[in-house]
C-alpha cells in the first residue's frame, strides 16, 4: 500500500475572482490524482468573474463549485495543510500573508489582471484567454516537475523559475 497523498496547491490573489480561479480549475483537471487546488484571495469579492467561467468552460475546464473565498479559510487548523502557496497577482505577492499551517513552498507566478481589461468585450475575453493561457503553461511545468525526488530549496527554485516565465508580470532578470 502507497503512502501516497496528493500535494495540496493553494493559489492567492486578492478578489479571488479570475487569476487564481483559472489557475484553480486548471490545476483541478490537469493534475486530477496528483494534486488538489484551492484558491482565495486576501480581500474576496464575493463573486467569481464571469468571463473567468466563460473561457475555462470555453477550454473543457471545470467550474462546478467555483466560488469567491478568504484565505483566513485555509489558515485555520482545520483546513488542509498546503505543500505549495502561489500568488498570482502582484498586490497578493505584497501583502502580509497569514501563516500557513505545515510551511508550504512559496512562489510568485505574478500573471497581468485581465478584468482590467477597458477596452471591450473582445479586448477583455482575448486578455483572459491571454491569462489562462500563461497559467496552464506554468501549471504544465509544475505538474512536470519530480516533486517526489526534490528537496524543499530545489522545490523552492525550480516553482519561482516557473514564475518567470511567459506572461509574467515581474520583470525578467537573465543570469549568466
Amino acid at each position: 500500500m502507497s503512502d501516497f497523498r496528493p500535494y495540496n496547491v493553494l493559489f492567492l490573489c486578492t478578489g479571488n475572482s479570475a487569476r487564481s480561479i483559472l489557475a484553480e480549475s486548471i490545476l483541478r483537471k490537469d493534475g486530477a490524482g496528483r494534486f488538489n487546488a484551492f484558491s482565495a484571495g486576501s480581500q474576496p469579492k464575493g463573486e467569481v468573474n464571469g468571463m473567468a467561467l466563460e473561457v475555462l468552460a470555453e477550454f473543457g475546464y471545470p467550474t462546478d463549485g467555483m466560488r469567491s473565498k478568504s484565505w483566513t479559510d485555509y489558515a485555520r487548523a482545520d483546513a488542509p495543510a498546503m505543500d505549495f502557496v502561489f500568488t498570482v497577482c502582484d498586490q497578493a505577492a505584497g501583502e502580509s500573508c497569514p501563516v500557513w499551517p505545515g510551511h508550504p513552498v512559496t512562489g510568485h507566478w505574478g500573471i497581468e489582471d485581465p478584468s482590467h481589461e477597458a477596452r471591450g468585450e473582445i479586448w477583455k475575453r482575448a486578455a483572459f484567454t491571454q491569462a489562462f493561457r500563461y497559467l496552464k503553461n506554468r501549471i504544465a511545468a509544475f505538474t512536470a516537475l519530480p516533486l517526489s525526488t526534490l528537496d524543499r530549496s530545489s522545490q523552492t527554485a525550480k516553482v519561482r523559475q516557473i514564475g518567470l516565465l511567459d506572461g509574467s508580470s515581474q520583470p525578467r532578470l537573465d543570469v549568466a
